[in-house]
């Protein structure tokens, strides 16, 4: 009985050893172990074409992820354009309660809902984490006779139909708050403005270049390659204060006589039914992306800036966000448009 006793004791020992190895050694904890973890392909969704900035920051996260070995599953990065980020949405709503499926979050959800033109919204599925923090700018040809933001100020007041702008992914999303804000401000009447929505910043910026549009609104990574080949002339940027790196020569709307600031986010969705665990598995996942030497390089060539809120956090945010942005689209009168 006594050896019994004794062997049992061993045995325990052992127990207690081995789990403090694994931990010493990194192996998953017991605890870990007994939570949610992605156990086949995970399909991420981004609501814009490839090469635009949501794009851009869909396949660095994605990255991340698999360069630090966070996760033992391929991820597969769709683009899912139109429909100002519903066609993604529907695509997640098709999978309730499905942690290997996930979307982009953009600003411009924001502004679609505040509209009331889509069939199927943000509001319907799981926020997981905001990302990033992301600055509108304007730019044109470097040959446009428009130098400045008094130039195109002047230019819209006299006539606001006159330029073509082009922004991407829908009329009334966060790209064109960004610039329809300042340009209310600056007393433009923003109703008559020809705007002409495109698939991505990428294909918008390309127009621009072809002689097809007169001017482009669009975050600040669509824009730094070709201001830097001399090609584009940026104009403005939104932000309380100029940005740093290639583009702290652009000044503010504030700077150039225009009181106006605005800014939009980046983050990722679930399905709606999401399990804590796995919503606590992903937080957790991105949480560490967002800590990451290589995550906070790429958003400083990005002229992008970090802002990491976990999924309570962000379901407040957008709370707030949404009252914001809705008494912004009445006061621009972008309603069902």
């Amino acid at each position: 009985m006594n050896i019994v006793v004794q062997l049992a004791s061993v045995s325990r020992i052992w127990a207690c050893a081995a789990a403090a190895a694994a931990l010493a050694v990194g192996w998953p904890s017991l605890a870990s172990a007994q939570g949610w973890q992605p156990t086949r392909k995970v399909e991420y969704l981004v609501p814009s074409g490839p090469g635009a900035a949501l794009d851009l920051a869909a396949r660095e996260i994605t990255q991340s992820l698999e360069r630090k070995k966070m996760i033992d599953q391929p991820i597969i990065v769709s683009n899912r354009s139109g429909g100002a980020g519903t066609v993604a949405i529907q695509a997640l709503l098709q999978h309730t309660g499905d942690g290997h499926w996930l979307s982009t979050f953009t600003t411009g959800m924001l502004n679609a809902r505040a509209i009331g033109n889509v069939a199927a919204s943000y509001e319907e599925l799981t926020p997981i984490a905001v990302m990033l923090e992301e600055s509108i700018v304007v730019a044109v040809r470097t040959d446009s006779p428009i130098k400045n933001a008094k130039d195109l100020v002047d230019k819209l007041k006299a006539a606001p139909n006159s330029l073509s702008i082009g922004v991407a992914t829908a009329i009334g999303n966060h790209i064109h708050a960004g610039i329809a804000k300042p340009l209310k401000v600056a007393g433009v009447d923003i109703a008559k403005l020809q705007m002409i929505p495109f698939k991505s910043s990428a294909e918008s910026m390309t127009a621009l270049l072809g002689g097809h549009l007169d001017l482009v609104a669009a975050s600040t990574p669509n824009v730094i390659t070709q201001m830097q080949a001399g090609k584009i002339r940026v104009i403005a940027v939104a932000t309380a204060e100029r940005l740093g790196g290639v583009l702290s020569s652009i000044p503010t709307w504030t700077e150039q006589g225009v009181p106006a600031v605005f800014s939009s986010v980046q983050g990722v969705l679930g399905p709606k039914g999401m399990t804590p665990e796995q919503i606590k598995y992903w937080e957790d996942a991105f949480r560490t992306v967002s800590e990451t030497p290589e995550w906070k390089k790429f958003l400083a060539a990005q002229n992008w800036r970090p802002m990491f809120m976990g999924s309570a956090e962000m379901s407040r945010y957008l709370a707030a966000e949404y009252t914001a942005t809705k008494s912004l689209i009445d006061e621009l009168k972008l309603q069902g448009k």
